[in-house]
């Protein structure tokens, strides 16, 4: 795939979603495995402002495992930063510094061509609207419960933490999306029950009809993984950073309806509008206390949501 063909999106995340000015700079981030989206990217944003670079180091071994050290800096002192990777800077200290610097940001893990092409080509004021409308409906509730007819049965609750908008609309100083956009998530203090993904999960991607993933929660913590490859990446990141790594870390709520079918792409299917994710480690980005190299996404794609025993009404993407 030529660059050329991955101006279009690129134009949508530069100018609708980031509105990019001319008077301000702009650092793409990136690594060796996603140079021809960085390159659409900087081709449309230097065409916008000369204070534009363009970053690469070699990619990471976690989803949430910080970047050098020059790649940090350099993104505190940017008004914009892209940072189309392959793990995900989402979750690190270097991006949530770089927000608190005031730099307005979106990360792209895992993207790949097929999906940057699918993933912005998006209304996002009409991501926007349904955001706000399911944000309204379980901002004050105390208890989350998620089912689903794979046996997901799970209650969430938030406590004092608050829900976050993932609108693809990045305009304020300070501001961060991940692209492609929309969902409603949060932190919840803690949570209890039984996750059975059946959609996206890694280390395995899309999982095939009739493969399921199980894990059971207690208070707030994973306490069984009945499948042998999610368990083994939970384990190996507790090796390194101990038991924090088992934290339940995160509830999604997915609000693109322009995206129809799951791809086996994390950054893409768990925004489905109507989908639910779930995720298992990291959290201090989005507003938890949990900080380790590791934040693994399942998305369930039958969920019934209730906030406070009444149901929600979600999204609907036709999946």
């Amino acid at each position: 795939m030529t660059n050329g063909s991955l101006n279009a999106p690129a134009r949508t995340a530069v100018e609708q979603c980031m509105n990019l000015q001319s008077g301000e700079s702009c650092a793409i981030v990136t690594d060796d495995k996603r140079k021809a989206i960085a390159e659409a990217l900087y081709s449309v944003a230097s065409g916008i402002t000369d204070d534009t670079v363009l970053l690469r180091y070699p990619p990471g071994d976690q989803h949430g495992e910080e970047p050098p050290g020059p790649v940090a800096a350099a993104i505190q002192h940017s008004d914009v930063v892209l940072a189309p990777t392959t793990k995900s800077l989402s979750h690190t200290t270097a991006r949530v510094e770089a927000c608190e610097a005031g730099a307005r940001m979106a990360t792209l893990p895992g993207i790949t061509d097929g999906v940057f092409l699918m993933g912005l080509d998006a209304d996002y004021e009409a991501i926007r609207e349904e955001c706000a409308n399911l944000l309204e409906q379980v901002s004050e509730a105390e208890e989350i419960r998620v089912t689903s007819p794979q046996g997901t049965d799970i209650a969430f609750y938030p406590g004092e933490r608050e829900w976050l908008e993932d609108t693809g609309i990045v305009h304020e100083a300070g501001e961060f999306s991940n692209l492609p956009a929309g969902e409603v998530f949060i932190s919840p203090e803690s949570a209890d029950g039984t996750v059975v993904v059946d959609g996206t999960m890694m280390p395995h991607g899309q999982l095939d009809e009739g493969h399921t993933v199980e894990f059971t929660v207690e208070d707030g913590t994973v306490t069984s993984i009945e499948d042998e490859g999610l368990r083994g990446e939970v384990e190996a990141a507790a090796e390194e950073a101990g038991e924090d790594a088992y934290n339940l870390a995160e509830l999604g709520i997915g609000t693109n309806i322009a995206v129809t079918d799951l791809v086996g792409s994390v950054l893409l299917d768990e925004k489905a509008g109507g989908t639910v994710h779930i995720a298992i480690g990291d959290d201090h980005g989005i507003g938890g206390d949990i900080e380790v190299p590791i934040h693994l996404d399942g998305i369930l794609t039958e969920p019934t949501v209730y906030a406070d025993g009444e149901e929600v009404t979600l999204p609907s993407a036709g999946l």
